[in-house]
């Protein structure tokens, strides 16, 4: 049975830990997986619902004949657990990279997620400077970094140090630091464009008043980053709350001093401030 499959079950419990965290209410939110091919071959048998090709809204030539799993339009991450066959889906990309047809899900009458062209443009560049490493794409309304792009200036830089600086972790999970879209609408290649240009050197994307896109190898990296990210947010939220003005920080010298013993290398754009 598919749903017995690990990375079917990895990328349900990866929406479900999401959900559960209070980043997906209502429909909110979308993942999407870029599949092995020793997974696609395992998974064929189950593709028992071919549909038509459809247009993406986007160009992803580098993706051509990929598969992917993918989240639902209008689905809930709620109900993703509960009732996967119609909340998620397969999907594969046409021999142009410019149409898709869903293989197995979604049921019902179902479609992808509104935001697919963002994912495939964002999956078809990190596929390429990551050496076909990055696998997950994963967007979430992250409520404290929502709640800062209201008050933080809209730049990658300025963002990166507020956030490096709430926990000693976070110079070391994202040491490139965060990019940054002001409001855009969502859906439709237009902000998936302006997203992609900043992955193709951060793995976190923060979009102005609305969530945040995370990158990563695995669900478990991909989600593990866009905790920590959250989480530095909260941090920061609490302390405005208490004070404008902080007694003490991690500062610069102790930022380089992480970056030395983690061997890691910071975006030196976030010291410019």
């Amino acid at each position: 049975m598919i749903l017995e499959l690990d990375y079917i079950k990895g990328f349900i419990r990866m929406a479900t830990d999401g959900f559960n965290k209070g980043w997906h209410e209502r429909n909110g939110g979308n993942l999407s997986y870029r599949m092995k091919p020793e997974e696609v071959e395992e998974s064929r048998i189950y593709f028992d619902s071919i549909g038509k090709w459809v247009n993406i809204d986007a160009d992803v030539p580098s993706l051509a004949g990929e598969y992917f799993i993918v989240t639902g339009s209008g689905k809930y991450f709620h109900n993703i657990e509960s009732n996967p066959i119609e909340s998620i889906g397969i999907i594969q990309i046409d021999d142009s990279g410019r149409r898709y047809r869903i293989v197995w899900g979604l049921n019902n009458g179902g479609i992808p997620t509104s935001e697919l062209p963002t994912h495939l443009l964002n999956h078809a560049i990190k596929k390429r400077v990551t050496n076909n490493m990055h696998r997950v794409i994963y967007h979430a309304h992250t409520t404290n970094i929502i709640a800062l792009t209201f008050i933080i200036p809209l730049k990658d830089e300025v963002f990166t140090r507020q956030l490096w600086e709430m926990a000693t972790e976070c110079p070391v999970v994202f040491p490139e630091g965060v990019g940054v879209v002001p409001w855009m609408v969502p859906g439709g290649s237009a902000i998936g464009i302006e997203t992609s240009k900043l992955m193709e050197k951060y793995n976190v994307v923060i979009w102005a008043h609305h969530g945040t896109f995370c990158s990563g190898v695995s669900f478990d990296l991909a989600f593990g980053l866009m905790d920590t990210v959250e989480k530095s947010g909260e941090i920061l939220v609490k302390v405005l709350s208490m004070s404008n003005t902080k007694l003490q920080t991690i500062t610069e010298e102790n930022l380089h001093d992480l970056a030395n013993a983690f061997k890691v290398d910071l975006n030196v754009n976030a010291f410019e401030i």
